[in-house]
């Protein structure tokens, strides 16, 4: 058997393409022997001459036991031979194989050829490519763009493990550079984990953040460390601000992580290793305000108003020897986090400066397409500051759809290993609360059909809970709910309803992600800034498959620019 990378492959569940895929990947890992390595979702960046970044993946990158690489392109279902050769046709563009092909190609060899070469023995990478078209008989392949030698069609599925050992065989001088081409492969595929698991579940769901944040961020350094990173939804905020909180904790560092959601927050808490607080900026203020003996009595209106004045005047050393306890010292730290910087008024940021000590460290994570409150950009002019597009978390499919749909200033960049099908689109009628019950539940039926669990799918309204239609949150057609409730146990646990399928608002979802997600009750009268962040914070909570449910006139205002397309 092949060794395949990376593995768990076989627990995935898919459709689509993606299936098809899958069910190559099996033929590849039971039909080659183990001196064969297989790795799938192969992706690769580089910078050309005009200094841009370039994306783009490869199916399958075959090693061979000589050394030799052999890059696969599958392309599932209906192909269209024109006269430039086979095109792959996509709901929203249509794509050359052979184009593809020799880009991905390219690029790969071209990364290789620079880490995996060895000048004193002259030994170079061997890099050979292969279509694969298991369901489409190519008519004329002689006119594909492609080596007829190189096509594997409908016809020669049969011969596919045959022609692949031809192309790599197992006989013959082995490559001193092939562990090298191995770790090569094996760096560019490393996952690290996603801080995404809805409300009440711990899912532990891998993103692919190849350069992203997590790996290079912290290794920037200067003095005094005020780093402002403003980063797209999914390029990977809260997996850098988890692993800032461990380094300083495995550093004996004190950390503090602060966001402004809840359920954020309560996730965090529970992923995060002691040594440290995590807290909203409401529960850090409540925290202070007991260890001040001056605990807010939360049934007076104002309660929140409160709090945010103790924390406006609270000076932990000051404090700490006004009052002869250790309240002050509690509250200094090595490490400061703020995550969903967006949502954060300016005093609250000089507020929780003062918290650290001389010589602390503190991180600014923010992307203002998520500022559902409409705060004011605060200026933190003397930060450095790091900019990053790149959604790692989102199918393509999604980012592409977003890129048309909405005026994205600059637009979303798609880094994601899925490309993802295409997005279920569908619209129910003004203002009827029965027809959009039902297309909700069809949404819901249609990704359970799919293949996903209910666990894995979150149902998230454009209203929150006060205002939708789709309250109360118990059941929706035959899918029992599960909904937070607004209250929390000893342990300080969001509690919920029974139920399967999660359902929450979009507000509450934001830092959040869901393999599938059901973004329904969309109606908006104006398609202005604040709906065009609700949507954009609403759709890129999909990690793997995203249905949108729309109003009719929302649909018209939204969905213009397809139909012009067309």
């Amino acid at each position: 058997m092949a060794r395949v990378f990376p593995d768990g492959w076989r627990e995935m569940r898919a459709s689509g393409a993606a299936e098809r895929e899958l069910q190559t990947l099996a033929l590849l890992a039971d039909g080659l022997d183990e001196r064969y390595d297989v790795f799938h979702g192969v992706h690769w960046t580089r910078v050309g001459q005009d200094r841009f970044a370039i994306y783009g993946e490869i199916d399958f990158a075959i090693v061979g036991p000589t050394g030799r690489v052999l890059l696969i392109e599958q392309k599932s279902g209906f192909l269209g031979e024109t006269a430039d050769g086979l095109v792959k046709r996509y709901p929203q563009a249509e794509k050359n194989v052979a184009v593809q092909m020799a880009r991905n190609a390219d690029a790969l060899h071209t990364r290789l050829r620079h880490y995996c070469s060895n000048e004193r023995s002259g030994e170079t990478t061997v890099v050979d490519s292969l279509l694969y078209c298991p369901d489409y008989t190519v008519r004329e392949p002689g006119s594909a763009g492609i080596d007829p030698a190189r096509i594997v069609d409908a016809r020669k599925r049969d011969d596919f493990l045959r022609i692949i050992r031809q192309i790599l065989p197992a006989e013959g001088e082995v490559l001193a550079l092939r562990p090298k081409i191995l770790r090569f492969l094996g760096d560019i595929l490393e996952l690290v984990p996603e801080v995404n698991a809805v409300v009440g579940e711990a899912c532990a769901l891998y993103t692919r953040l190849s350069g992203g944040l997590a790996h290079w961020a912290r290794r920037i350094d200067f003095a005094p460390f005020r780093l402002r990173v403003i980063a797209s939804a999914g390029a990977g905020k809260t997996q850098l601000a988890m692993a800032v909180f461990r380094d300083a904790v495995a550093a004996g560092r004190r950390p503090l992580y602060v966001c402004y959601n809840r359920p954020l927050a309560d996730h965090i808490g529970e992923i995060a290793p002691a040594g440290g607080e995590v807290a909203t900026y409401h529960q850090l203020a409540d925290r202070v305000s007991r260890a001040l003996g001056q605990p807010v009595d939360f049934s007076r209106p104002g309660a929140f108003a409160r709090l945010e004045a103790i924390l406006d005047s609270f000076t932990p050393a000051a404090d700490a020897a006004a009052t002869g306890d250790k309240a002050g010292k509690n509250w200094l730290f090595d490490e400061l986090i703020v995550d969903e910087g967006q949502d954060f008024e300016a005093g609250w940021a000089r507020n929780l400066l003062r918290l650290l000590r001389p010589g602390g460290r503190a991180w600014w994570l923010e992307d203002p397409m998520q500022n559902l409150y409409g705060r004011p950009p605060l200026a933190l002019d003397d930060w450095v500051c790091l900019r990053a597009q790149t959604n790692y978390r989102s199918p393509r499919a999604v980012v592409e759809l977003l890129n048309r749909l909405l005026p994205l200033d600059p637009p979303a960049e798609a880094g994601s290993p899925l490309a993802g099908g295409e997005v279920d689109i569908s619209t129910y009628a003004d203002g009827n609360s029965a027809d959009l019950i039902a297309k909700s539940v069809a949404a819901i039926t249609r990704a359970i059909g799919a293949g996903f669990r209910r666990p894995h799918i979150a149902l998230i309204t454009y209203r929150g809970r006060e205002h939708s239609q789709l309250s109360p949150y118990d059941r929706l057609g035959p899918y029992p709910l599960r909904a937070p409730t607004g209250r929390y146990d000893l342990f300080g646990g969001q509690e919920t309803t029974d139920g399967d399928v999660l359902i929450d608002s979009v507000h509450r979802f934001k830092g959040r992600a869901a393999p599938c997600v059901v973004f329904t009750e969309i109606d908006f009268a104006t398609l202005d800034e604040k709906a065009i962040r609700r949507i954009f914070v609403g759709a890129t909570r999909a990690t793997m498959r995203l249905a949108l449910v729309l109003s009719e006139s929302s649909a018209r205002k939204l969905l213009a620019p397809l139909e012009q397309d067309h």
